[in-house]
């Protein structure tokens, strides 16, 4: 942990080595993506995007083999380590690899313990504290992806391992941004079938949602559920509600008007002829 200001903030190395969460991969990052994550991370905190910092990026003196283009051209690069920091990195995935193997009283403890760290308006003694909390990933993913789209950022691997406890941007790999407005804009060459299209990422929120509520169901009694239901779709409302929200603002409209969608999708519409 790191502190500043009163705040404490989780330290990481990307691309330092194998780790026991490295599965078969080697551990190591190359100098291009470390740089694409280092400026990325800091533009993306700079347009007021919630997101994951980066502090330092170090080369390092180890050769590293990766086939940029997924084509069977493996080629030597220089290595590096990318210093990055955030609040916290539990992800989705987090939660979901506990329910998966059973593990249902560390599922409690880790989330008592990510709760009382991150969420200071839920109280510890509240009965919903769960609920409170699955309410609050809810809505900050729809406003997070709604971020995304504002400026035209798509993910490129959008699967539950990457997508934030915090509703922060993390794990930058594939990555981009559009030039031109295209919902079939994929960031990711390895991507064949466009899953993770930009077009997509406020589905696939969704579905990341969906799983997270799937791994909080063995902490939930029967009403809990059917109102933690309730809440997820409730996503779609507050995804489209602060999409219109960030468009509006760009677009400097003020006040409500029954044509402004109308108008905002056929300026995107255009944008996409052109």
């Amino acid at each position: 942990y790191f502190c500043r200001h009163g705040e404490r903030w989780e330290l990481q190395l990307k691309g330092s080595g194998k780790t026991p969460y490295s599965r078969n991969g080697d551990g190591r990052a190359v100098l291009r993506s470390s740089v694409r994550e280092f400026l990325c991370s800091e533009a993306m905190h700079y347009l007021g995007i919630p997101t994951s910092r980066a502090a330092s990026l170090v080369v390092s003196d180890d050769d590293v083999w990766r086939d940029q283009f997924y084509n069977g051209n493996i080629k030597k690069e220089r290595g590096a380590i990318v210093l990055r920091l955030a609040k916290s990195w539990f992800r989705i995935g987090s939660l979901e690899i506990l329910t998966h193997s059973g593990e249902l009283d560390l599922l409690r403890r880790l989330l008592d313990f990510i709760i009382q760290e991150h969420f200071p308006s839920i109280a510890m003694n509240d009965s919903d504290r769960y609920l409170e909390f699955f309410s609050t990933v809810v809505s900050e993913t729809a406003n997070l992806i709604a971020l995304w789209m504002s400026v035209g950022f798509a993910h490129g691997v959008c699967n539950t391992d990457n997508f934030s406890l915090l509703s922060i941007t993390i794990d930058y790999g594939p990555f981009g941004f559009m030039d031109s407005y295209d919902p079939n804009f994929v960031p990711n060459t390895s991507d064949d079938e466009r899953r993770y299209k930009i077009g997509n990422q406020a589905s696939v929120g969704l579905f990341n949602l969906s799983k997270l509520l799937q791994a909080l169901k063995p902490l939930l009694d029967p009403r809990q559920k059917q109102i933690a239901s309730q809440i997820l779709e409730g996503y779609g409302e507050h995804y489209y509600s602060r999409f219109t929200e960030l468009f509006k603002t760009k677009l400097g409209l003020l006040g409500e008007n029954k044509n402004d969608n109308f108008l905002i999708a056929f300026l995107l519409k255009v944008s996409l002829l052109c």
